[in-house]
């Protein structure tokens, strides 16, 4: 489970992340990574959301890929930087991955967008 202060929660913020002129994306048969940072929350720990429609499949796949997402982001959102937001969208595929597989699509995602995003 991800701490209340590394969840991203706000519709603007979700929006702000995945639309915004300065964010960032790097997408995947699989996931689809977005990435947000602005310098008024520069002190700010990251935070994360999940974005997992119907598309994925019925509510307990929905819930399992959710489950196995928050749980690869629990272990990776101390190193990403202060001031981020990431906004993690699962393609229907996802739904047949293994959290292993899921694990090493999200890092490879967050290390191109991480190369993006900083200086």
């Amino acid at each position: 489970m991800l701490s209340e202060q590394h969840r991203l929660r706000d519709s603007a913020d979700f929006a702000s992340t995945v639309r915004g002129r300065t964010s960032v994306r790097s997408g995947s048969p699989l996931l689809v990574v977005h990435t947000h940072l602005t310098d008024s929350r520069a002190a700010q720990p990251p935070r994360v959301g999940l974005v997992v429609s119907k598309a994925v499949g019925g509510a307990v796949v929905r819930n399992r890929t959710k489950r196995r997402l928050r749980h690869a982001m629990r272990d990776r959102v101390e190193t990403l930087p202060r001031g981020l937001d990431v906004v993690v969208r699962a393609n229907p595929p996802a739904a047949e991955a293994d959290h292993a597989r899921l694990a090493a699509e999200l890092d490879r995602l967050l290390a191109r967008c991480l190369a993006k995003v900083r200086p």
